[in-house]
Formats: structure tokens, C-alpha cells, sequence
């Protein structure tokens, strides 16, 4: 959801530049929308397409314009120019104040209202260049996030690929687990004597009782449907990015059980390795609608 995209128009003498930024957020956020005060009445249709055009982030929208033409010199308002001299004048005498003639015309330039100025208006060609530069802005942001994206989407599939092979390194350490376990039981039971009668039946009740605690097998097919199925969401055409969240949970989920039963120094190692690949793809997510 990060991006930057920005676009220049010139009308009537002005060039008109909108910049567009874009941050991580859940939902869209038009937190920040600056730009000169002509432009203040066109507030809300500009929000409104920028909620059109853009799905979710935290969307920042700079605007500004640039004469091309200088501005003429500004004059000064005679007749407030007068008023204020009158008036200072007027109550120095009353106060019996020495004024000076210099300082006195220092004092009023800066006074409110001296200068005259036109009043900025914004005429209709002025509005559709305005609206070609921010249709421009929010394209060129779209494209960046869009290359952004591609780039995320690799990883992504790189990610969930490296836990599909380490998933699949799992089984020889699986069949050594067992084989332990075996083993073990057997040396238990050989500790205490040969006074000791084995029962072979209960031997391997308590084997199979074991094995079926320690079994892996269900979370390994779980974990690699829920690998095939975030492949295959990354490929739909339409917004996933809440959709992979979810599954990337449940991948999670799966990770942890199989981690909690392994039972083995090496299966744990290539869970650790899962978990740290998981962790990545979470962060990326973040950068995905």
C-alpha cells in the first residue's frame, strides 16, 4: 500500500503539481490534504475521488501552484491608508504625542488591509486542469504500488516455497522419532530385569499410544493445503491482502502444533526456520490490499 505518485498541469500561466503518498493502513485514511486556499471549496469532491481511485492506506495529497507569470506589483489602498493616518494623527494630538513623519508611515504599512490585492477565482479550466492533475497523480501513484506489488508478491511466493521444502524435510527425522521411541521403551523395560515378564501386547499398545500422541501427519497436510491455498489466493485478481492474513494465521497455527509434537532436537530447528519465514511473510503483508 505504500506508493508516491505525482503530476504537473499548466493553465492560464499556472502550473499546477500534486503529489500523492501513500502509507500502510487497514482501512483508506485521507489524513493529510493541503493545498492553496482557491482550492478549499473543491475539498470534498477531491476526497471523494481520492476514496474512488484509491482502496486502502494512509493517503497524504500535497497540492500546489507555481506562476509562471509574475504577480504584478501590489498598490497601496489609499483610502484605508488615509483612515489610519487620520486616525493615529488624531489621537497623537489628543494625547499631546510627538509622531514622526517616517516612523508614523513605517507603522501604517504594516497595518492590516494597506495593500489591495485581487481576489484569487478559479475558473473552470483552471478546476479541469486541477482534476487532470490529480487523476494523473493517483495513476502514477497506482503504477508505483502496483510495481511495489509484484516485487512483494515474489517474496511472498519465495517465502511460502522455503516452508514447503523445509515441511518436506521433516519426514526422515519423522521416522528416526519413532524408531526412538522404540527404542526407548525397550531399554525401560530391559532396566528392570529379566524377573520382569514383557508383555508383547501391551509393548505395543503403548508403542502405538505414542506414536499416535507424537503423530505429525495431519498438521503436515494441513500446513502444506493451507501453503497451496495462499499460492493460489495470490494469484485471484481481486484485493486478497485480509484474505492471505488469515491464512497465513492458520499456517501459523499449524507450525506451532507441529512444534509442540515433535518431539525432536532437528524437527524443531526446521520449525524455528518455519516460524522465522512465517514472521516475514506477516510483515510483508502489511504492504499488501
Amino acid at each position: 500500500m505504500t506508493g508516491f505518485g505525482k503530476a504537473e498541469v499548466v493553465v492560464n500561466g499556472n502550473k499546477i503539481i500534486a503529489e500523492i503518498r501513500s502509507l500502510n493502513s487497514k482501512q483508506l485514511d485521507v489524513s493529510n490534504l493541503r493545498m492553496p486556499m482557491a482550492y478549499k471549496e473543491k475539498e470534498l469532491d477531491i476526497r471523494n475521488k481520492l476514496s474512488q481511485h484509491i482502496q486502502r492506506g494512509k493517503v497524504d495529497l500535497y497540492i500546489n501552484v507555481e506562476k509562471e507569470i509574475a504577480n504584478p506589483t501590489p498598490t497601496i489602498n489609499t483610502s484605508v491608508f488615509k483612515s489610519y493616518h487620520d486616525q493615529i494623527k488624531s489621537i497623537s494630538k489628543e494625547l499631546k504625542l510627538t509622531i514622526e513623519n517616517e516612523p508614523l508611515v513605517q507603522t501604517i504599512i504594516r497595518l492590516p488591509e494597506i495593500f489591495s490585492s485581487e481576489e484569487k477565482t478559479v475558473n473552470q479550466e483552471e478546476w479541469n486542469a486541477l482534476n487532470t492533475c490529480i487523476d494523473l497523480a493517483i495513476s502514477n501513484l497506482n503504477d508505483f504500488r502496483e510495481q511495489e506489488g509484484k516485487i512483494t508478491e515474489n517474496d511472498l511466493l519465495s517465502k511460502v516455497n522455503n516452508i514447503q521444502e523445509l515441511l518436506a524435510q521433516v519426514k526422515p527425522f519423522e521416522d528416526e522419532r519413532i524408531e526412538t521411541i522404540r527404542t526407548r521403551i525397550n531399554e525401560n523395560l530391559d532396566r528392570l530385569g529379566n524377573d520382569v515378564v514383557k508383555d508383547m501386547n501391551r509393548f505395543e499398545q503403548e508403542l502405538v499410544y505414542y506414536i499416535e500422541k507424537f503423530d505429525i501427519n495431519e498438521e503436515k497436510v494441513r500446513l502444506a493445503n493451507h501453503c497451496k491455498y495462499f499460492i493460489d489466493t495470490i494469484n485471484e485478481q481481486e484485493p486478497v491482502g485480509r484474505k492471505l492474513g488469515f491464512i497465513s494465521q492458520e499456517m501459523g497455527r499449524e507450525i506451532n502444533t507441529l512444534g509442540s509434537k515433535a518431539n525432536h532436537a532437528q524437527i524443531q530447528k526446521i520449525v524455528v526456520q518455519m516460524k522465522d519465514e512465517l514472521e516475514k511473510i506477516k510483515e510483508q503483508l502489511l504492504n499488501v490490499l
